[in-house]
């Protein structure tokens, strides 16, 4: 009652309910004095500790309050059914006030949809107590023989949503979505199937399988998978790039997890860098400039910033590893997406301060001992509130490795396609982490 009687008004905004004067929408009635009726009030509710003062609310009497014929509580009292197996919470980093929708068509729109937690006093108001002990429904049968237009190689190897997720990091209804809209942008000289093309092309990305057991899985030539995965990583990499969007600071803001709220809720993303083996180049001025001495081999280096709540907003292109933090942060563009106000979290490597502080946007990274003693207590506590939720960016880099073209090394042919790999990757991260969902989900 309490709860209800601070919440907003919506017939007397701004004032709350209690200021107003608005009757609840029930009346809480006391257990029986009685030695009796209290006895049977309780062997109803069948409560093991019940308080010293019991109350029960109109909406579980059958005529809405004690009477003769029906003097004790019987409606949804919770025992009707046989209790639900209890299960273990799963934290996946998702806001309570909203959800992110991206629809993809033909020429990949993005649309932010945001599910307000409110509702204004119009909005017909749902029955939490009919629905507590339910689940979400099960999505849809795929009918896949209708957009893939006939028995295909995908058929047989895409049973289910585990068989999907291996071999192509997306749930079935995600991919079979993905090919129905890339239909429009496939080559109409390949004889091959779009839904089997486009499906080579993420097991390559996937399980960075060589072309020969990819060639021998699909039976065509070695040539022809090598063309289909080159024609798709480009379609794919300009096609999906709206996927990986630079949210608006509200909705930032209106997403953030309690985690940030707390100690850091000016913060707009949080940034770090990546590298991906690749192959050793015969030039000795290559192999010299993509030497990373922290890998202690030649990799690629890239630049991720995600948002609080884990969705990956900017992924730079690939630079030579032997590259500093703040030369690609300065260079690849991600310092035009922010605005005045916006607060940056990264690692103690990017000293960066000087050129956020021109943008008027805020550095926060953890305290360091460089050419000075200890850290204070202050700053020890500091470092750790940082380095407690600085973990959403590393989870965001690992669900990009999932894909191992990029945690494995990439063969030298395919580091001229690397930047829309990182691409691919990325949205498809996003989409895997259920942070982006299909219409027919929302």
């Amino acid at each position: 009652m309490n709860v209800w009687s601070e919440g907003e008004c919506f017939d007397h905004q701004p004032s709350t309910r209690r200021q107003c004067g608005c009757d609840p929408p029930y009346a809480l009635y006391e257990k029986p004095k009685t030695d009796v009726e209290s006895r049977k009030w309780l062997a109803a509710l069948k409560l093991k500790n019940p308080p010293k003062r019991l109350f029960v609310c109109s909406y579980h009497f059958i005529d809405k309050k004690p009477t003769e014929e029906n003097p004790f509580p019987e409606l949804w009292l919770g025992y009707e059914r046989p209790p639900q197996q209890k299960r273990r919470k799963l934290d996946r980093n998702t806001s309570d006030t909203g959800v992110y929708t991206f629809i993809v068509d033909a020429v990949c729109l993005l649309e932010v949809c945001i599910e307000p937690k409110f509702k204004d006093a119009a909005t017909q108001w749902e029955d939490l107590t009919k629905t507590d002990h339910s689940y979400a429904a099960k999505l849809d049968h795929v009918n896949k023989s209708t957009q893939t237009g006939g028995q295909t190689v995908a058929d047989d190897m895409l049973l289910d949503d585990d068989t999907s997720l291996l071999y192509t990091g997306l749930r079935l209804v995600y991919f079979f979505t993905l090919v129905k809209t890339m239909l429009p942008f496939s080559k109409p000289s390949c004889s091959i199937p779009v839904v089997d093309q486009i499906l080579m092309t993420l097991m390559k990305l996937k399980l960075n399988l060589v072309l020969g057991d990819v060639a021998k899985r699909f039976k065509v030539s070695k040539g022809e998978v090598s063309k289909v995965i080159a024609h798709w990583i480009d379609t794919l990499g300009e096609q999906l790039e709206p996927m990986v969007a630079w949210l608006p600071r509200s909705v930032i803001r209106a997403n953030m997890p309690p985690s940030f709220k707390k100690n850091h809720p000016q913060t707009t993303c949080i940034i770090d860098c990546a590298e991906t083996a690749i192959q050793r180049a015969t030039n000795l001025n290559c192999r010299s400039a993509t030497f990373s001495h922290y890998k202690g081999t030649n990799t690629a280096k890239y630049l991720v910033a995600v948002s609080p709540h884990g969705l990956i907003m900017f992924i730079s292109e690939a630079y030579a590893g032997k590259s500093s933090d703040k030369f690609i942060t300065i260079n690849s563009g991600f310092l035009e997406a922010l605005r005045p106000g916006d607060e940056v979290m990264a690692d103690r490597g990017f000293t960066i301060r000087d050129v956020l502080h021109e943008r008027k946007v805020k550095l926060n990274i953890p305290a360091f001992t460089h050419k000075r003693g200890q850290l204070t207590n202050e700053e020890v506590a500091r470092t750790r509130r940082v380095a407690n939720v600085r973990i959403h960016v590393e989870r965001a880099i690992r669900r990009l490795k999932v894909f191992k073209i990029l945690s494995q090394t990439v063969p030298i042919s395919m580091t001229p396609r690397l930047d829309k790999i990182l691409t691919i990757c990325a949205a498809l991260a996003n989409m895997r982490s259920r942070l982006i969902r299909l219409p027919h989900e929302v």
